[in-house]
């Protein structure tokens, strides 16, 4: 059995054109849905899953009206039950043969090198610059020539954590971040 998936990301956006080449295909039934394919929670999509038994082959007039990349498409196959194919109408992807199935192994096995080589080259980036002596993330809003200050202004009773906050230039959370207990005796024994 064919089983037709149609998918626009906006409400404005027509379905015609995809409900007519799926029907062309002899699809028996059509899941159909206005969903961004950024969104992971699409109810059509999983009610198509749902429907389908072994032997069914999903139809999509697009692979990207299934997933918005490489990743998403192989967890969305992954998902599939045993023995569900999968038909792009545009694309050459037609996993119900058995070169349809080499050739989206092959697309998967790219994606997995591709993912990692990017893995390889962060974690050697940031190796090389922890050894020139840089960290990454973001740069401190305290130093701690500031934070030795604002200890010193929080003894003071007169202050607030608040002004102090504006005198350094940060937010009271962020002095609070870094001295929890901003109004504590602890503060007298730094």
């Amino acid at each position: 059995m064919k089983i037709g998936y149609a998918r626009v990301s906006t409400q404005e956006q027509d379905l015609a054109l995809q409900l007519d080449a799926l029907t062309k295909e002899g699809c028996d039934k059509i899941f159909q849905e206005k969903a961004s394919g950024a969104q992971r929670d699409r109810p059509e999509l999983k009610a198509a899953l749902a429907y389908m038994r072994k032997g069914d082959t999903l139809v999509v007039w697009k692979i990207d009206r299934l997933a918005r990349s490489m990743k998403q498409l192989i967890e969305t196959i992954e998902s599939f039950q045993e023995g569900i194919g999968l038909k792009s109408l545009q694309d050459p992807i037609d996993t119900s043969s058995p070169s349809g199935k080499l050739v989206f192994h092959i697309f998967a096995a790219l994606a997995e090198f591709e993912r990692g080589v990017i893995r390889e080259r962060t974690t050697a980036g940031l190796r090389a610059a922890r050894e020139h002596g840089r960290v990454g993330g973001r740069p401190r809003s305290l130093s701690a020539k500031d934070l030795q200050a604002a200890k010193a202004m929080l003894k003071d009773s007169e202050l607030t954590v608040a002004a102090v906050a504006r005198r350094l230039n940060v937010a009271a959370s962020t002095l609070y971040r870094h001295i929890p207990h901003a109004r504590s005796a602890s503060l007298e024994t730094d």
